[in-house]
């Protein structure tokens, strides 16, 4: 039986803090949604909440401004711009907490969306992310899935959540909950290094739903049978 957390997600009013918030506590889990003041918190909280009514097992949900959301949690999921990230994140109090960055730094232009190119190539948000909080211990996930699909009707969404970091028992958190998205536990996908190639990654995806008007995401195969 996989563990209960109780999840702050920081920019929990954005549609992918939403999406997986809702995802989060449809599956058991105690979710906190944070923004900058309570009182946007809060309407998004009551959305979420109403339509888990009538959902057997779901978890509580809750809004409030971000300090006070982080900290009621054990774990901390960060959703928010990259734009003001650097600024935001080091403005909370995350020692001690395992954190789940799927920020994507990206850029569009005339051509479309491509990957904002961060500390010359040799960086990603979730490497600020565990610079600016070096006491906390931070993964990357959740990066590619569809906020459409993450607040859509079905059950779980068919694709694979890819985790990675430097802490086995960080990624273990974030593999856990990839089961209340997909119902599979998240891959383990490689070092937090790794996340400067999963971040830019979205922006192919972005670029396939624009070609084909679907909303894309990622399958991982050749992992049958295998425990994750």
């Amino acid at each position: 039986m996989l563990t209960s957390y109780t999840i702050a997600v920081i920019g929990g009013t954005g549609p992918q803090g939403k999406g997986l918030g809702y995802r989060f506590a449809r599956h058991g889990h105690t979710v906190v949604l944070g923004s900058r003041s309570a009182e946007k918190a809060v309407p998004v909280a009551e959305e979420v909440a109403a339509r888990l009514t009538g959902v057997d097992g779901v978890g509580a949900v809750s809004g409030a401004a971000n300090a006070e959301a982080v900290a009621q949690a054990d774990v901390v999921l960060l959703a928010v711009p990259w734009d003001g990230h650097d600024e935001l994140v080091g403005s909370l109090d995350l020692a001690g907490k395992t954190v789940i960055s799927c920020v994507n730094p990206l850029a569009f232009d005339k051509r479309g969306a491509h990957g904002a190119v961060v500390d010359a190539g040799e960086g990603s948000a979730a490497e600020h992310a565990q610079q600016l909080a070096p006491e906390a211990t931070v993964v990357g996930a959740f990066h590619n899935v569809s906020a459409v699909h993450l607040w859509g009707e079905h059950d779980y969404l068919d694709e694979d959540v890819l985790v990675v970091g430097d802490v086995v028992e960080a990624k273990q958190v974030a593999q856990d909950l990839a089961v209340a998205v997909t119902s599979r536990r998240g891959i383990d996908a490689g070092k937090l290094r790794l996340a400067r190639v999963l971040e830019p990654l979205t922006a192919v995806l972005i670029s396939v739903n624009r070609k084909y008007k679907v909303n894309s995401g990622l399958r991982i195969s050749g992992l049958e049978g295998i425990e994750r």
